[in-house]
Order: structure tokens, then sequence, then C-alpha cells
């Protein structure tokens, strides 16, 4: 089964708001190896001028994870998990994420491409604090392969 052309502008509803915890930037920043104290030491993030230690930036994959999960999960998008390579990944911010935000994510399919047997489905996730102000958008590319 290939990759439905059809999901292509297709938009999901918001996925509940993930409260961003000082303990789970101050993992991801270890995880990724991200060595500034504004990821783990919240004085040195309020001396710049931040309310709490700063997200690093691909910390916004683990917000719209949510989101990708509700595009995976529909079952006429016809994605195959199993055949998924992650293809790309990109950020685009309107501020840093911090300690304490309470995030909200959206995803929109922006493209549905066909190349040969594969396919490539790109997705965006804007990302926005309680009032509405953008945060950061997320897009990624997922390859679908496609039969042998």
């Amino acid at each position: 089964m290939s990759v439905n052309p059809a999901i292509q502008g297709r938009e999901f509803p918001p996925v509940a708001p993930y409260l961003v915890g000082r303990e789970k930037v101050r993992e991801f920043a270890r995880a990724v190896l991200a060595t500034s104290p504004l990821h783990s030491d919240p004085e040195a993030a309020r001396a710049a001028g931040y309310a709490d230690v700063v997200a690093p930036p691909t910390f916004a994959v683990v917000i719209q994870e949510a989101t990708l999960a509700q595009l995976l999960a529909e079952p006429d998008t016809g994605i195959d998990f199993t055949r998924v390579v992650h293809g790309d990944q990109r950020f685009t911010f309107g501020r840093p994420i911090v300690a304490g935000d309470e995030l909200t994510a959206t995803l929109r399919v922006a493209s549905v491409k066909s190349l040969g047997a594969h396919s490539m489905v790109t997705a965006e996730t804007t990302v926005t604090d309680p009032d509405g102000a953008h945060v950061v958008t997320a897009i990624s590319t997922l390859v679908v392969r496609g039969d042998e």
C-alpha cells in the first residue's frame, strides 16, 4: 500500500498541552551533549534573561512526537511505520523553549511526494503557548519505503 496523497493539507486537532519540566530539559541536554549552563542551571538561565532553564533547540521533537503519533495512527494515510525512515528535521523558532512553558502542538501534512516506489511525507508541527503565540515550528520529513 502506498501513501495516500489525499492526506496532503490535512490538519489534526491540537494535542494535549505539554508542560515543559526542568528535569526533562536537563535530561534531554545531557542526552544530546548540550553543555551550556543555560540548559541545567536556573540561576545562569535567569542571569541571561530567561525564567528558567532553556531547552536545547532539538527538544522541540519531544513535543512534536505526539502530533506525529496522530498521523501514524490514521488508518487511511497508507503509512506503514515499519517502512518509515526519518529523512529530515528542521525548526523555525519564535523563541526558545523554557522550563515551565505549557505548549500546545498542532500538525499539518505539508506535502506528500512520490519518488518511484517510495513516498516522502512532510509534516509541520506548530507549537504555541497558552496565549497562542508561536514558539516553534518543527518540520519532519518521513521517507516511507515502497515495496522492493
